[in-house]
Protein backbone atom coordinates (compact mmCIF):
# COMPACT_ATOMS: atom_id res chain seq x y z
CA UNK A 1 0.00 0.00 0.00
CA UNK A 2 1.09 3.56 -0.76
CA UNK A 3 1.03 6.36 1.81
CA UNK A 4 1.10 10.06 1.09
CA UNK A 5 2.76 12.19 3.77
CA UNK A 6 1.50 15.72 3.26
CA UNK A 7 3.66 18.72 4.02
CA UNK A 8 2.76 22.38 4.48
CA UNK A 9 -0.60 23.11 2.88
CA UNK A 10 -1.52 19.50 2.06
CA UNK A 11 -3.84 18.37 4.84
CA UNK A 12 -6.24 16.24 2.78
CA UNK A 13 -6.34 14.31 -0.50
CA UNK A 14 -8.98 15.56 -2.90
CA UNK A 15 -11.46 12.80 -3.73
CA UNK A 16 -10.19 10.38 -1.08
CA UNK A 17 -13.12 8.27 0.12
CA UNK A 18 -12.06 7.62 3.72
CA UNK A 19 -13.03 4.15 4.88
CA UNK A 20 -11.11 4.06 8.15
CA UNK A 21 -9.45 6.46 10.57
CA UNK A 22 -6.67 4.61 12.33
CA UNK A 23 -5.28 5.70 15.69
CA UNK A 24 -2.18 3.50 15.76
CA UNK A 25 -0.21 2.96 18.98
CA UNK A 26 3.57 2.95 18.66
CA UNK A 27 6.49 2.43 21.06
CA UNK A 28 7.50 6.02 20.26
CA UNK A 29 4.27 7.79 21.13
CA UNK A 30 1.56 9.11 18.86
CA UNK A 31 1.95 9.98 15.17
CA UNK A 32 1.20 13.48 13.92
CA UNK A 33 -2.47 12.60 13.37
CA UNK A 34 -4.68 9.53 12.96
CA UNK A 35 -3.94 7.72 9.69
CA UNK A 36 -6.61 8.08 7.03
CA UNK A 37 -7.16 4.95 4.94
CA UNK A 38 -9.29 5.44 1.88
CA UNK A 39 -10.07 4.78 -1.75
CA UNK A 40 -9.00 7.06 -4.55
CA UNK A 41 -10.30 5.73 -7.82
CA UNK A 42 -9.52 2.03 -7.84
CA UNK A 43 -6.68 2.28 -5.30
CA UNK A 44 -6.46 2.02 -1.56
CA UNK A 45 -3.97 4.39 0.02
CA UNK A 46 -3.08 6.01 3.33
CA UNK A 47 -2.73 9.68 4.15
CA UNK A 48 -0.92 11.39 7.03
CA UNK A 49 -0.46 15.16 7.45
CA UNK A 50 3.10 15.50 8.69
CA UNK A 51 2.51 18.59 10.82
CA UNK A 52 -0.91 17.49 12.10
CA UNK A 53 -4.34 18.35 10.76
CA UNK A 54 -4.11 21.91 12.08
CA UNK A 55 -0.38 22.33 11.39
CA UNK A 56 0.54 22.59 15.05
CA UNK A 57 3.92 20.80 14.91
CA UNK A 58 7.26 22.43 14.14
CA UNK A 59 9.58 20.36 11.92
CA UNK A 60 11.64 19.35 14.98
CA UNK A 61 8.45 18.49 16.92
CA UNK A 62 7.20 15.95 14.37
CA UNK A 63 7.39 12.45 15.83
CA UNK A 64 9.02 10.92 12.76
CA UNK A 65 9.58 7.51 14.34
CA UNK A 66 5.93 7.24 15.38
CA UNK A 67 4.78 8.32 11.91
CA UNK A 68 6.87 5.78 9.99
CA UNK A 69 6.26 2.98 12.49
CA UNK A 70 2.49 3.58 12.44
CA UNK A 71 2.40 3.52 8.65
CA UNK A 72 4.44 0.31 8.44
CA UNK A 73 2.29 -1.38 11.10
CA UNK A 74 -0.84 -0.36 9.17
CA UNK A 75 0.37 -2.11 6.03
CA UNK A 76 2.10 0.67 4.11
CA UNK A 77 5.13 -0.35 2.05
CA UNK A 78 5.70 2.76 -0.09
CA UNK A 79 5.85 6.41 0.99
CA UNK A 80 5.45 9.46 -1.19
CA UNK A 81 6.54 12.57 0.69
CA UNK A 82 5.25 16.00 -0.36
CA UNK A 83 7.43 18.85 0.91
CA UNK A 84 7.73 22.62 0.54
CA UNK A 85 11.32 23.71 -0.10
CA UNK A 86 13.44 26.76 -0.83
CA UNK A 87 15.49 26.95 -4.02
CA UNK A 88 19.27 27.25 -4.18
CA UNK A 89 19.34 27.32 -8.00
CA UNK A 90 18.26 30.09 -10.35
CA UNK A 91 16.59 27.61 -12.68
CA UNK A 92 14.43 26.14 -9.89
CA UNK A 93 11.82 28.86 -9.73
CA UNK A 94 9.04 29.37 -7.16
CA UNK A 95 6.20 26.99 -8.03
CA UNK A 96 8.46 24.44 -9.73
CA UNK A 97 8.38 20.75 -8.88
CA UNK A 98 11.55 18.89 -7.92
CA UNK A 99 12.25 15.16 -7.68
CA UNK A 100 14.91 14.42 -5.06
CA UNK A 101 17.44 11.61 -5.29
CA UNK A 102 19.91 12.68 -2.56
CA UNK A 103 19.72 14.29 0.90
CA UNK A 104 22.17 16.26 3.01
CA UNK A 105 21.51 16.09 6.74
CA UNK A 106 21.92 19.58 8.22
CA UNK A 107 19.31 19.07 10.96
CA UNK A 108 21.34 19.41 14.11
CA UNK A 109 20.62 17.47 17.23
CA UNK A 110 16.91 17.59 18.08
CA UNK A 111 15.59 14.60 16.15
CA UNK A 112 15.67 10.89 16.81
CA UNK A 113 17.02 9.53 13.52
CA UNK A 114 16.95 5.75 14.00
CA UNK A 115 14.73 2.97 15.27
CA UNK A 116 17.81 1.17 16.52
CA UNK A 117 19.73 1.38 19.76
CA UNK A 118 19.07 0.23 23.33
CA UNK A 119 20.19 -3.32 22.70
CA UNK A 120 19.69 -3.63 18.93
CA UNK A 121 22.28 -2.51 16.36
CA UNK A 122 21.82 -2.19 12.61
CA UNK A 123 23.49 -0.04 9.97
CA UNK A 124 21.44 0.40 6.79
CA UNK A 125 22.98 1.71 3.59
CA UNK A 126 21.83 5.18 2.52
CA UNK A 127 24.06 5.46 -0.54
CA UNK A 128 20.89 5.53 -2.66
CA UNK A 129 18.18 6.81 -0.31
CA UNK A 130 15.34 7.05 -2.83
CA UNK A 131 13.64 3.95 -4.18
CA UNK A 132 14.47 3.87 -7.92
CA UNK A 133 11.27 2.00 -8.76
CA UNK A 134 8.99 4.48 -6.99
CA UNK A 135 11.03 7.38 -8.39
CA UNK A 136 10.46 6.01 -11.89
CA UNK A 137 6.73 5.64 -11.29
CA UNK A 138 6.48 9.23 -10.05
CA UNK A 139 8.53 10.58 -12.96
CA UNK A 140 6.22 8.76 -15.40
CA UNK A 141 3.23 10.33 -13.62
CA UNK A 142 4.69 13.81 -14.07
CA UNK A 143 5.01 13.17 -17.78
CA UNK A 144 1.53 11.67 -17.94
CA UNK A 145 0.06 14.70 -16.19
CA UNK A 146 1.95 17.09 -18.46
CA UNK A 147 3.81 18.68 -15.54
CA UNK A 148 7.42 19.82 -15.67
CA UNK A 149 9.81 18.64 -12.95
CA UNK A 150 13.48 19.12 -12.11
CA UNK A 151 15.04 15.66 -11.81
CA UNK A 152 17.74 14.15 -9.58
CA UNK A 153 18.29 17.04 -7.18
CA UNK A 154 19.89 17.20 -3.73
CA UNK A 155 17.79 18.30 -0.77
CA UNK A 156 19.49 19.80 2.29
CA UNK A 157 17.42 19.36 5.44
CA UNK A 158 17.90 22.08 8.07
CA UNK A 159 16.62 22.12 11.64
CA UNK A 160 14.38 25.18 11.42
CA UNK A 161 12.03 26.66 12.31
CA UNK A 162 13.91 29.75 11.10
CA UNK A 163 14.80 29.97 7.44
CA UNK A 164 18.53 29.90 6.70
CA UNK A 165 20.93 32.82 6.75
CA UNK A 166 22.64 34.06 3.60
CA UNK A 167 25.91 32.42 4.70
CA UNK A 168 24.17 29.09 5.32
CA UNK A 169 22.41 29.25 1.96
CA UNK A 170 25.66 30.01 0.12
CA UNK A 171 27.37 27.15 1.98
CA UNK A 172 24.69 24.61 1.08
CA UNK A 173 24.61 25.85 -2.51
CA UNK A 174 28.41 25.62 -2.69
CA UNK A 175 28.57 21.98 -1.60
CA UNK A 176 26.11 20.90 -4.28
CA UNK A 177 22.68 21.12 -2.67
CA UNK A 178 19.84 22.29 -4.92
CA UNK A 179 16.94 22.86 -2.51
CA UNK A 180 16.41 23.29 1.24
CA UNK A 181 13.67 21.81 3.42
CA UNK A 182 13.04 21.04 7.09
CA UNK A 183 11.40 17.61 7.22
CA UNK A 184 12.91 14.99 4.90
CA UNK A 185 15.46 14.00 7.54
CA UNK A 186 15.05 11.70 9.39
CA UNK A 187 11.93 10.59 7.50
CA UNK A 188 13.94 9.13 4.63
CA UNK A 189 16.34 7.31 7.00
CA UNK A 190 13.54 5.78 9.04
CA UNK A 191 11.68 4.64 5.94
CA UNK A 192 14.75 2.71 4.83
CA UNK A 193 15.19 1.15 8.29
CA UNK A 194 11.56 0.04 7.99
CA UNK A 195 12.31 -1.46 4.54
CA UNK A 196 9.90 0.93 2.81
CA UNK A 197 10.20 2.58 -0.58
CA UNK A 198 10.49 6.37 -0.25
CA UNK A 199 10.41 9.28 -2.68
CA UNK A 200 10.15 13.05 -2.19
CA UNK A 201 8.19 15.40 -4.42
CA UNK A 202 9.36 18.88 -3.46
CA UNK A 203 7.63 22.11 -4.35
CA UNK A 204 9.88 25.15 -4.63
CA UNK A 205 8.10 27.98 -2.85
CA UNK A 206 10.77 30.72 -2.92
CA UNK A 207 14.48 31.31 -3.31
CA UNK A 208 16.65 30.87 -0.24
CA UNK A 209 18.77 33.78 1.05
CA UNK A 210 21.71 33.33 -1.35
CA UNK A 211 20.48 35.78 -3.99
CA UNK A 212 21.60 39.41 -4.03
CA UNK A 213 17.99 40.43 -4.66
CA UNK A 214 16.73 40.54 -1.07
CA UNK A 215 13.08 40.86 -2.14
CA UNK A 216 13.32 37.33 -3.51
CA UNK A 217 14.47 35.82 -0.20
CA UNK A 218 12.20 33.25 1.37
CA UNK A 219 9.60 34.21 3.96
CA UNK A 220 6.46 32.46 5.16
CA UNK A 221 4.11 34.63 3.12
CA UNK A 222 5.89 33.57 -0.08
CA UNK A 223 5.89 29.93 0.99
CA UNK A 224 2.16 29.91 1.67
CA UNK A 225 1.32 31.73 -1.57
CA UNK A 226 3.44 29.48 -3.79
CA UNK A 227 2.30 26.27 -2.12
CA UNK A 228 -1.38 27.19 -2.33
CA UNK A 229 -0.97 27.91 -6.03
CA UNK A 230 0.56 24.45 -6.55
CA UNK A 231 -1.89 22.34 -4.53
CA UNK A 232 -4.19 21.74 -7.50
CA UNK A 233 -1.31 20.34 -9.52
CA UNK A 234 -0.25 18.14 -6.58
CA UNK A 235 -3.75 16.68 -6.38
CA UNK A 236 -3.71 16.06 -10.15
CA UNK A 237 -0.33 14.37 -9.88
CA UNK A 238 -1.41 12.05 -7.06
CA UNK A 239 -4.32 10.83 -9.18
CA UNK A 240 -1.93 10.22 -12.08
CA UNK A 241 0.48 8.25 -9.87
CA UNK A 242 -2.17 5.78 -8.72
CA UNK A 243 -3.69 5.20 -12.17
CA UNK A 244 -1.35 2.27 -12.79
CA UNK A 245 0.17 -0.42 -10.63
CA UNK A 246 3.29 0.74 -8.85
CA UNK A 247 6.55 -1.08 -9.53
CA UNK A 248 7.92 -3.65 -7.09
CA UNK A 249 10.35 -2.34 -4.51
CA UNK A 250 13.88 -3.73 -5.03
CA UNK A 251 15.04 -6.35 -2.53
CA UNK A 252 17.95 -4.17 -1.42
CA UNK A 253 15.27 -1.94 0.13
CA UNK A 254 12.40 -4.30 0.98
CA UNK A 255 14.77 -6.78 2.65
CA UNK A 256 17.64 -4.50 3.65
CA UNK A 257 17.61 -5.60 7.30
CA UNK A 258 18.77 -9.05 6.19
CA UNK A 259 22.23 -7.59 5.64
CA UNK A 260 22.09 -4.61 8.03
CA UNK A 261 21.44 -6.27 11.40
CA UNK A 262 24.49 -6.81 13.60
CA UNK A 263 22.86 -7.92 16.85
CA UNK A 264 22.12 -11.62 16.67
CA UNK A 265 18.52 -12.71 17.08
CA UNK A 266 19.21 -14.61 20.31
CA UNK A 267 20.66 -11.44 21.86
CA UNK A 268 17.79 -9.10 21.01
CA UNK A 269 15.99 -7.84 24.15
CA UNK A 270 12.42 -9.06 24.49
CA UNK A 271 11.16 -5.46 24.58
CA UNK A 272 12.56 -4.91 21.08
CA UNK A 273 11.13 -7.97 19.38
CA UNK A 274 7.78 -6.42 18.42
CA UNK A 275 9.63 -3.44 16.92
CA UNK A 276 11.74 -5.72 14.74
CA UNK A 277 8.71 -7.77 13.71
CA UNK A 278 7.03 -4.62 12.42
CA UNK A 279 10.13 -3.23 10.70
CA UNK A 280 10.94 -6.59 9.10
CA UNK A 281 7.41 -7.37 7.89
Amino acid sequence: MLAIIGGTGLYAIEGLDVVEEMDVETPFGRPSAPLLKGRLGERTLMFLPRHGRTHHLLPSEVNYRANIYALKKAGVRKILSISAVGSLREEIKPGDFVLVNEYFDWAQGKREKSFFGQGVVAHVSMASPVCPALYGDVLSAFRGAGLLVHEEKVLACIEGPCFGTKTESLFLKGIGCDIVGMTSVPEVFLAREAQMAYCTIAISTAYEAWRSDEEAHVDQAQVTKSYNESIGQVQKLIKEIIKNDLSDTPKEISACLNVSMITRNKNIPEAKRELLEVLSA
